[in-house]
């Protein structure tokens, strides 16, 4: 059974910076495109960020995020990263990932990781 496993998340100020984590366990991400999500309180679930499992990863994030949040991977690990540097309170949230075909999520959803940015 494949679960997805996030960490990293934490309280932050702003400004500051996180590294999350994505670590699914029975399956190999190396196949697939992963995207990161978020959820914040009241709101739907909203795309952050996507890497390609091909052409050295090609990436493509939301504008809220862009130019401060980075995504990776790590096949080796089989571990998908995004780096969010100069956080604000806009971005707190639950944030998930997910192996993707197209833009349909593969697998049910983990637990996620709370990022929660206030001074």
């Amino acid at each position: 059974q494949v679960q997805l496993v996030e960490s990293g998340g934490g309280l932050v100020q702003p400004g500051g910076s996180l590294r999350l984590s994505c670590a699914p366990s029975g399956f190999t991400f190396t196949r697939f495109a992963v995207s990161w999500y978020r959820q914040a309180p009241g709101k739907e679930r909203e795309l952050v960020a996507k890497i390609s499992n091909f052409g050295g990863g090609s990436t493509t994030y939301a504008d809220s995020v862009k130019g401060r949040f980075t995504i990776s991977r790590d096949n080796a690990k089989n571990t998908v990263y995004l780096q969010m540097n100069s956080l604000k309170p806009e971005d707190t949230a639950v944030y998930y990932c997910n192996a993707i075909a197209g833009s349909t999520v593969i697998f049910q959803w983990g637990q996620g990781t709370q990022v929660t940015v206030s001074s």
